[in-house]
């Protein structure tokens, strides 16, 4: 489907015009309407890689096919006859990719990698087909300038804009040569984005084994599933596999006793991708920046960040930093109290120790243990998947009146670990769409949590069902056990399930104003975190896996105690990546040395030592798998602003409040970017978002 960023396949060749039907329809499960109930869902069970290549070449093919009989058409150029057809072109292709897109992300093996790699450059250079077509932005340019004559409505004429300063943007203004330049530079960067990505899955699929002693003071569930990574690896009965993820490693970090493991375990984890061996993407992401430097350049922009930020919220780097500069002193005032804190606890307990970073998640829980009289061990009995699960469905319903129901065997999936839910609307029961569920960790999966969406909702196209997934990476426990996940856990299952909600309940005409700004994106599924920890849900869910006793009011109140608890750590953690990114993609030139690089700027803006940055350059998948995140990690905190600010007028006015609610619902998660989203939030809040609130709520000094 043909989007308003020129991300999609097309051409602009000069070759005949015909019809997109003329070309017969290979035999391929991947090109078939998707079939059965719910409007059809995606044959997952049935692809295999070898079919791949025949299907995304047709779709290509299909699509140049649609695009040329809109370069051709005689009529005058009109909204009619170019901006609608371009918003139809693509579907079939988009619907192999949307499978594709699984299968790389969720079940990747050495097939599916090197599908990537062949067909990454080829599908970058069908996109450029469409945004580097003199004929099609011609056209284009004619509805635009008509625009304000043709009778069009306020959406209408939105979107021609949005089209046309979107083709302008990805270089439809270029001379030839230039654009050849331009195709070159993206063919180079899909290239280099695959190989980032195997490579940091590659060092994520090793392990640290450990033995009986070592593993002491981790919880039993870690334990278990740690065993049930070594027995997977063949390694002697008795041993412990560690893999290489965030979801393996922290619980590690936070609980055991033996430092020297804690230590080993940390080294392997941040310096992922930063070996010097085979997997090493440090020249990758040189390459990458230098690409990315000279792109921008020969598109007219200062540098990577000027051009990538053109379409957000904050629209220039300088506002982005401005926002994060506001806040990173207090977080590194914060974090200073608490290596303080954590150093006195470890000289209590008779530890001679400088905190290392490898100590900060072990002696911070020993420290909220002993102001709080709360361990991050005592809340997950009462944190079962399957509790938490159930308790975002009832928020949703509560506040949105929607409803899941568990169809899972009644429609294909990609693993047997899949679980499927059906979503109507409450009291009409309406479908409103399909939700597939991937949470376990396995080999061939990329770590992380994200959503997706398979089929969006859009009036133009007659789409009512949405089908979608969220993605997680919880450690599944032996079987017949149950999946206890942490605090951190269930806020990202709320987190990623607030992206599900917003495109369940997006109702647009146009399925280009399904997309919003990287700085927005990130907003809604922030809110929903704020619901997990309301007295509502907690007194409904949070119940003991063993007893099914509800949490105590008591622990309710210790963790509502320790809410601003190491706001220190997690907010340096972040926040040294977002600035590091800016700064990164603010430069005219390429990074030649990324380890230097990020060395240097930490140093610059007074990184402290006993931290890391979330995601270390070597690792960055936000940043170099793809064009996605780059100059734009900092939009989670430009979304929690938004964020803080709509949570405490929950707060003020009832955190299920339906007035509120409904009123979030019909500005916020139903407009898509039908209008600016900066309109929306002022609709919805009657201003615009207050940084005090996100200061407040992090617990750092509003003044």
């Amino acid at each position: 489907m043909a989007t308003t960023d020129g991300t999609t396949a097309s051409a602009g060749s000069e070759a005949p015009v015909a019809a997109a039907g003329d070309q017969a329809m290979p035999d391929n499960i991947l090109l078939a309407d998707w079939s059965g109930a719910y409007d059809g869902t995606p044959p997952f069970d049935k692809v295999t890689p070898a079919m791949f290549p025949e299907a995304i070449q047709y779709g290509i093919d299909e699509q140049r096919r649609e695009y040329q009989a809109i370069t051709r058409h005689r009529a005058a150029p009109t909204f009619e006859n170019i901006i609608v057809p371009m918003e139809k072109a693509g579907e079939r292709l988009g619907r192999v990719l949307s499978v594709f897109s699984v299968m790389t992300s969720n079940m990747t093996n050495s097939q599916y990698q090197a599908l990537s790699r062949e067909w990454g450059p080829k599908l970058s250079a069908a996109s450029d087909e469409i945004t580097l077509d003199p004929i099609l932005f011609q056209r284009i340019k004619a509805v635009y300038d008509n625009r304000n004559s043709a009778g069009l409505n306020a959406q209408q004429i939105r979107l021609v804009e949005r089209y046309y300063d979107s083709f302008v943007r990805r270089g439809a203004n270029l001379n030839a040569e230039q654009k050849q330049q331009l195709s070159a530079y993206n063919a180079a960067l899909s290239t280099e984005f695959s190989g980032f990505s195997e490579k940091v899955l590659a060092d994520e699929s090793t392990y640290i084994t450990a033995t009986e002693a070592q593993m002491k003071g981790v919880p039993a569930d870690i334990k278990g599933a740690a065993a049930g990574a070594a027995k997977e690896r063949n390694l002697p009965a008795g041993s412990y596999a560690i893999v290489n993820t965030r979801s393996a490693v922290d619980p590690v970090l936070t609980f055991a006793e033996d430092r020297a493991l804690r230590e080993k375990v940390w080294r392997a984890f941040v310096r992922r991708g930063d070996n010097g061996g085979a997997n090493d993407t440090n020249a990758t992401i040189a390459k990458i920046t230098q690409i990315r430097a000279d792109r921008a350049k020969l598109l007219g922009y200062k540098n990577h960040a000027e051009w990538r930020m053109q379409d957000t919220m904050a629209k220039t780097p300088a506002a982005a930093n401005e926002l994060m500069m506001r806040v990173w002193p207090a977080a590194v005032a914060r974090v200073k109290q608490e290596v303080a804190d954590q150093q006195a606890m470890a000289k209590s307990s008779g530890q001679n120790i400088t905190i290392e970073p490898w100590d900060y998640r072990f002696y911070q829980e020993k420290v909220r243990k002993d102001r709080y009289d709360l361990s991050a061990d005592e809340v997950k009995p009462y944190f079962e998947l399957n509790n938490i699960i159930e308790a975002s469905y009832w928020a949703a319903g509560e506040l949105f009146g929607l409803d899941f129901k568990e169809i899972t065997g009644t429609v294909p999936t990609w693993h047997p670990d899949i679980r499927v839910y059906s979503v109507t609307k409450r009291g009409s029961g309406d479908q409103v769409g399909v939700f597939y569920r991937d949470d376990y960790a396995r080999t061939g999966k990329r770590s992380g949590a994200w959503a997706t969406t398979y089929r969006s909702r859009a009036g133009l196209t007659d789409k009512n069902i949405v089908l979608g997934s969220n993605n997680n990476n919880f450690v599944k426990p032996p079987a017949g056990q149950p999946a206890l996940i942490s605090l951190d856990d269930a806020e990202t299952l709320f987190h990623e399930f607030g992206h599900a909600l917003h495109y369940f309940i997006s109702n647009v005409e146009y399925p280009s104003f399904n997309g919003t700004p990287r700085d927005f994106v990130e907003y809604p599924s922030q809110v929903n975190e704020n619901w997990l920890l309301t007295q509502p849900v907690l007194s409904r869910f949070a119940k003991h896996y063993q007893t099914g006793e509800v949490m105590p009011a008591s622990l309710i109140q210790k963790i509502e105690k320790a809410s601003t608890f190491n706001q220190g750590f997690a907010t340096v953690e972040y926040l040294s990546s977002a600035i590091v990114d800016m700064e990164m993609h603010t430069r005219t030139t390429g990074v030649a040395d990324p380890d230097a690089f990020e060395k240097e700027t930490l140093a610059k803006i007074g990184m402290p030592k006993e931290i890391v940055m979330r995601h270390r350059l070597p690792q960055f998948n936000h940043l170099f798998s793809s064009d996605a995140y780059s100059a734009g990690y900092y939009s989670y905190l430009w979304s929690e602003t938004m964020d803080a600010d709509t949570w405490a007028l929950f707060e003020e006015r009832g955190v299920f409040d339906k007035a509120t609610a409904d009123s979030y619902a019909k500005w916020i998660l139903s407009t898509g970017n039908e209008i600016d989203r900066v309109d929306a939030y002022r609709e919805f809040r009657g201003r615009d978002p207050e940084v005090n609130a996100l200061l407040k709520k992090r617990g750092f000094p509003v003044n």
